[in-house]
């Protein structure tokens, strides 16, 4: 995860676009809401759970950083699974990502 996909991340938390963790993502799925799924890349069991509903949802998906790296940008403890609820930082990110691959 590069520091421009960590800066966007804290951005939407400030902005309160952020959910993060398994039981408020899921919350969130659940109700067929978010823009962009991010799941850690050491966090298999979230992967394992949410890879597949998010694909039925249509929300993308990115598989990167660790546990430590989402929870610092965020500025808050570990995190396995962090959603984006707003269209315009999740595609922020997305393009973010695309270029720098």
């Amino acid at each position: 995860m590069n520091p421009k996909m960590k800066s966007l991340l804290g951005l939407a938390r400030k902005a309160g676009k952020i959910y993060s963790g398994e039981s408020q993502v899921e919350a969130l799925l659940k109700k067929k809401k978010g823009d962009l799924v991010i799941i850690a890349e050491d966090s298999r069991s979230a992967l394992t759970k949410f890879e597949k509903w998010s694909q039925e949802l249509k929300i993308p998906i990115i598989i990167g950083g660790s546990k430590e790296e989402l929870g610092s940008s965020l500025g808050i403890s570990p995190r396995s699974i962090v959603l984006i609820a707003d269209k315009g930082f999740a595609e922020a990110i997305i393009k973010e990502r695309d270029n720098t691959i």
